[in-house]
């Protein structure tokens, strides 16, 4: 989907641009996550909401440069195949071009300095979904006075 298209679609279900701000803190390192933080933050960019999402703990793997595989957690491995075949069988794309989406209209991704400290990266080794690295605090600052979202 295009700019066009999901503003299109916010707009036909009655969406609308009031200042609504969501935030997502997404820290878990696991597949099954990834996805609804696609969503979830594509949806709110879509209705013309301020999208603001932190990323900390092992999720910032996903987004170094260097690529990782997502592990999916022990209790959901034998319903991956059939999770991806939905998928694509949907038409849902992926969780990074989601975000990507997301990011045309307006959304911003943040790692955790602190936690990008404590692995050992740098903010040269995100890759093009992180616009800044910065502190729990810049987070809650921008967050203040919107809905947050744990994933």
């Amino acid at each position: 989907m295009n700019e066009t298209t999901l503003r299109a679609t916010a707009e036909a279900v009655g969406a609308r641009s009031v200042g609504n701000k969501v935030s997502i803190v997404m820290f878990s390192g696991t597949a099954d996550k990834f996805i609804p933080l696609g969503v979830l933050a594509q949806a709110g960019a879509a209705m013309g909401m301020e999208v603001r999402v932190f990323v900390t703990g092992f999720a910032l793997r996903a987004f170094t440069r260097e690529r990782h595989e997502l592990p999916f957690p022990a209790e959901f491995v034998t319903l991956a195949p059939a999770v991806a075949q939905g998928m694509s069988a949907a038409h849902v794309a992926p969780w990074d071009d989601m975000l990507r989406q997301a990011k045309e209209l307006g959304a911003k991704v943040y790692a955790c300095s602190m936690m990008s400290e404590v692995m050992g990266l740098e903010a040269g080794d995100f890759n093009d979904l992180v616009d800044d690295v910065v502190g729990a605090a810049t987070f809650l600052q921008t967050a203040e006075g919107g809905e947050t979202f744990f994933i």
